[in-house]
């Protein structure tokens, strides 16, 4: 208390001028606006915790920025009438049936008027396989075993039904559950978990394959995270993913440990190389340390525990010091073996800002940046014109970095990097204005990462448009109560996302797996995501 007796008292409001109480008000301002958001949130999480049903989430007055959109080229007016349809082309035969119709005496036949009807029969049955059994002469039983496809007491088409409607098509399980019972099926609701959870492991390993060839091939990845409840907690999804591809695994946290294990695609080794010590130093590791983990002869530990084993054997774990040095170098080496197995070797990894996606060539998505000027509270028209200024000036800087993109130059790189320090260096006299403004400058390698990588998009609408299945999923069916349930439905829905990328009707992608009779040959999904990604 003996040292606040030289803090110097709070000048009195009456002493200020008025562009000083002016100035103070905005501030204050400012503050209501943030502590009003803050009260609101916390009040969502305490009804969410009490069960109850929270307010919905209406924000009068802020709109999508449009801005992706308002930059792109002016469509073309079309004239003249409008096109057809065009032919309608079933992908089943086509069964001809004719209709006959009495006509008078003396009629002269002129031939037919075809007329195509598309319909669909939804139907349950049921078959009792008689399977022949013999005994051999030498006592042995031999059973005639049952027709491909056949897995269980239910068959390959009502499996690939319920997987169908479930993960892409959205149902609910009490509803399909109902659907089915309607139809004449004998199910019970464990049946159907079982159905939905049990036995998918080939499903899994393949959305693995998925994300490890399009790490391994990939140019850029989008990445992102939402939340998933599963068991009772609040967790995390990420997703990664581009145009050929797309991924999604849960987790308790989102972390830069987690995404870095997620990176590994299912490998449990760490490695210390050159990436592992160059991530080191660049976030911050002692040199004395990174020598001592340099000079050990073992470069490659086999899971976790032998790792940690190390870092205990070196004296890291008794370090108390800020950064935690075993954070830092667990790390180093998770990158490192991200880059052993060949994964994003020279990929970019394109993000929203979020801090543990900031790793190996990172950039930002320009649809944030600029959405975070978008969303500012202004208080005066000052504040509002220097607002609307700065969006013009980035709308228009967005469009040039699009026209950069279809035909790149060094010269004009350079002029762009000279205009983006104009913009963002400006002064509005908005303080809070222009504190984003620098907080973007010193993001300037990320931003416009593009002038280095042409092919790399400008935002992760991508992997926002692919989380957003993850997200209704979640709307419907709240979260998910075992391991087995969390993994089909992370790896349903990336393989559902990634069929409709190549082009692959999910339909007939169930029917190669789950062998239906006269299903289509689908390759593994993995083999077609490295033929659209490996370089020509």
């Amino acid at each position: 208390m003996d040292s606040l007796h030289h803090v110097p008292p709070p000048p009195a409001l009456s002493a200020l001028s008025r562009p000083e109480l002016e100035a103070l008000l905005i501030e204050l301002f400012g503050e209501v606006s943030t502590l009003k958001q803050t009260v609101a949130e916390q009040r969502e999480e305490i009804a969410r915790l009490k069960g109850l049903k929270g307010r919905p989430d209406i924000k009068p007055g802020i709109k999508p920025s449009g801005m992706e959109k308002g930059t792109g080229p002016a469509k073309l007016q079309k004239q003249g009438k409008r096109r057809g349809r065009g032919k309608v082309t079933p992908r089943v035969k086509v069964e001809e049936k004719v209709i006959r119709i009495g006509v008078p005496p003396g009629s002269v036949f002129k031939g037919f008027e075809s007329f195509l009807v598309q319909d669909l029969v939804i139907s349950a049955s049921a078959t009792c396989y008689l399977r022949e059994r013999w005994v051999t002469p030498d006592g042995q039983t031999i059973l005639a075993p049952l027709p491909d496809g056949i897995n269980g007491h239910f068959g390959p088409e009502l499996r690939r039904f319920v997987l169908m409607q479930y993960h892409q098509g959205q149902s609910t399980m009490p509803r399909l559950l109902d659907f089915l019972q309607s139809l004449g099926v004998a199910i019970s609701k464990r049946q159907l978990v079982r159905l939905l959870n049990e036995n998918h492991e080939g499903f899994v390993a393949e959305a693995q394959d998925v994300l490890r060839a399009g790490l391994e091939t990939s140019p850029w990845v989008t990445v992102d995270d939402t939340g998933a409840r599963h068991a009772g907690k609040n967790g995390f999804c990420t997703q990664i993913g581009n145009d050929w591809f797309a991924w999604f695994r849960s987790r308790p946290s989102k972390n830069r440990l987690n995404f870095l294990d997620l990176l590994r695609a299912g490998f449990t080794d760490y490695v210390l190389n050159d990436a592992a010590y160059a991530h080191m130093r660049a976030h911050g590791l002692p040199a004395t340390l990174i020598a001592l983990l340099a000079g050990c002869p073992q470069t490659r530990f086999a899971d976790q525990a032998a790792w940690m084993a190390h870092l205990d054997q070196l004296g890291f774990t008794a370090l108390t010091v800020t950064p935690s040095p075993v954070q830092i170098a667990t790390e180093g080496a998770l990158w490192g073996s991200v880059q052993a197995h060949e994964y994003l070797r020279e990929a970019v990894i394109l993000s929203d800002d979020a801090g543990q996606f900031n790793i190996g060539q990172h950039a930002l998505c320009w649809v944030h940046a600029e959405r975070l000027v978008h969303k500012l509270d202004t208080f005066n028209d000052q504040h509002r014109a220097a607002q609307t200024k700065i969006r013009g000036l980035i709308w228009d800087f967005y469009a040039d970095l699009k026209a950069w993109q279809l035909k790149p130059g060094k010269r004009r790189a350079s002029t762009l990097r000279a205009r983006f320090d104009r913009i963002f260096r400006r002064r509005t006299g908005f303080v809070t204005l222009d504190r984003l403004l620098a907080r973007l400058h010193a993001n300037k390698a990320e931003l416009l990462m593009v002038l280095d990588r042409p092919e790399i998009p400008l935002h992760t609408n991508g992997s926002e448009n692919d989380i957003r299945c993850y997200v209704t999923r979640r709307k419907i069916s709240a979260g998910t109560r075992s391991d087995g349930g969390r993994d089909c439905r992370d790896a349903f829905l990336g393989l559902a996302k990634t069929c409709d990328k190549l082009g692959i009707a999910v339909w007939d992608y169930l029917g190669s797996r789950l062998k239906v009779a006269g299903h289509a040959i689908i390759e593994p999904l993995d083999y077609y995501v490295r033929a659209r990604l490996r370089p020509a």
